[in-house]
């Protein structure tokens, strides 16, 4: 009896990744493809949905080509994604405007217009208005695009639109529905009060359902393009970061992660809607039922040491971490005199919730090689992800040991150096580039009636790291220097 495959899809921001899982839970094939960012205007950031289909094209041709028995074999679908992404519909499906992302701050004036028209939306929503939500970018179409707004028949995110390619059905999950500021995150509906405040009608939203839960099927036209079969089942799927969750196996009240990529963030799984929207702290729904999950959100994680890097002239992030162990080794700190680097390059949102906020490097002299430069960075991001580790325990979220996962979890270097600034084990896990693929697969599978044992299996533990009490004393020092230029960075944007 040949054994089930579910196919994961992942829509990343730079780039699309897919997976075949068997329902051993053994990864048999994966592939990706890039995606480019189009940035207009200062603060923009765009996508054109279409460059999303034929990524999910390519990606899968690949998959069929290196493994076609495996291919065959696929049973379910599920899908991952940027989450906070609009993309704007017709009455036909066709797309209106380029897909705005997660991380434009073109609705700024808007974010702050919703928080000061309706504050109360907050508890419910269980987050602040912030640019970088989907709510927001909405209003700003409305005022500045009233011609593209006056089309629009339906708004979906970014993995949804997908699902309309392989389906031609208009359906989001509510995890990711969590994300756009639309929606009642205790009741896992869309609260209509808001979705009205931005010039919007409910017939607008697209139709719900849990992320394990049956959306929709794929059809004739996908199923002749891809070489699959017509009607197989497709997940509800999830956001990224809670279907990276599932993918390594956090989906219990305690369980806390890490993710650094380009952005990053610190998630914390409760049983229960747990939220300081004061503090920049996001309440999201998970991608499973009766769970939710508080998050901290940094705008810029990983990408911080790609741009350092770029901007010192090194060919890529390994040689000039190799450089910083030379300087710095593990087990040594630095002097107090070193450069301090605030991570805000786009913007912050845990806990300053503050897209114009930017960063930059203090304390620099003549002295400084660009090794001090990228400690620096490493440092910086780590003192960002304490600030917001901070505020979401301020929510009552219980953050203990961590997993971390995204590009940064590939240096063992930056894991010991967030051990020491969070005082937290830190432990890295096989797999995990691939966490949010394989949480897609997993929900697929559930989707398809099976899957239960891989819902609670995580990833093997790949390497644990335990802060070293010796340099904290320093690092609790330089971080209170980090903060302590705060008010200066928010002065240059008035």
């Amino acid at each position: 009896m040949s054994i089930a495959v579910s196919l994961g899809i992942d829509l990343g921001t730079s780039e699309l990744k897919a997976v075949l899982l068997d329902a051993h839970g053994t990864v048999l094939a994966h592939a990706g493809a890039k995606l480019k960012i189009l940035r207009a205007h200062t603060g923009w950031s765009e996508q054109h949905p279409e460059d999303w289909w034929q990524a999910c094209l390519n990606a899968l041709d690949q998959l069929r080509l290196r493994q076609p028995d495996a291919y065959s074999r696929i049973a379910c679908i599920g899908l991952s994604g940027q989450m906070h992404g609009a993309v704007l519909l017709g009455d036909d499906d066709r797309v209106l405007y380029p897909a705005i992302l997660w991380d434009d701050s073109r609705a700024t004036a808007q974010a702050e217009q919703l928080a000061r028209e309706h504050p109360e939306f907050a508890e419910v929503t269980g987050s602040l208005p912030m640019a970088g939500l989907t709510a927001p970018k909405l209003l700003w179409l409305k005022q500045h695009e009233p011609e593209v707004f006056s089309e629009i028949d339906c708004v979906l995110s970014p993995k949804d639109y997908l699902r309309l390619r392989l389906t031609d059905k208009r359906i989001s999950d509510v995890s990711d529905a969590a994300g756009t500021l639309w929606l009642d995150v205790a009741k896992r509906d869309w609260f209509e009060p808001i979705v009205r405040a931005t010039g919007l009608e409910m017939g607008q939203m697209p139709r719900l359902v849990e992320g394990g839960a049956v959306s929709s099927e794929l059809n004739e036209a996908a199923a002749q393009r891809l070489g699959l079969s017509v009607g197989l089942v497709i997940a509800g799927g999830g956001g990224d970061n809670p279907v990276s969750a599932v993918g390594i196996g956090a989906i219990n009240a305690g369980d806390a992660f890490i993710t650094l990529g380009t952005s990053a963030a610190i998630v914390a799984i409760t049983d229960h809607v747990a939220g300081n929207p004061a503090h920049a702290v996001h309440t999201f729904c998970h991608a499973i039922p009766d769970r939710w999950y508080t998050m901290g959100a940094m705008l810029a994680g990983a990408s911080c040491l790609r741009w350092v890097t770029q901007l010192v002239g090194f060919p890529d992030e390994q040689s000039l971490l190799l450089q910083v162990q030379t300087l710095v080794p593990v087990d040594q700190s630095v002097p107090l005199s070193y450069p301090l680097f605030l991570p805000y390059i786009a913007g912050e949102r845990t806990p300053h919730n503050d897209p114009l906020l930017r960063g930059g490097f203090m304390n620099l002299g003549h002295d400084c090689s660009p090794a001090m430069l990228g400690y620096a960075v490493l440092e910086g991001v780590g003192f960002g992800l304490l600030d917001a580790m901070n505020a979401v325990q301020s929510a009552g979220a219980q953050v203990d040991a961590c997993a971390l996962v995204g590009g940064g979890a590939r240096s063992d270097y930056w894991a010991q150096l967030l051990a020491n600034i969070l005082d937290r084990e830190i432990y890295t896990l096989q797999g995990s580039d691939l966490s949010a693929c394989i949480g897609a697969a997993k929900l697929g599978f559930l989707a398809n009636g099976q899957g239960e044992d891989l819902l609670q299996a995580g990833m093997p533990v790949k390497a644990r790291y335990w802060p070293k009490v010796e340099q904290q004393g320093v690092l609790k020092q330089r971080h209170q220097m980090f903060r302590g230029l705060l008010p200066a960075a928010k002065a240059l944007h008035g």
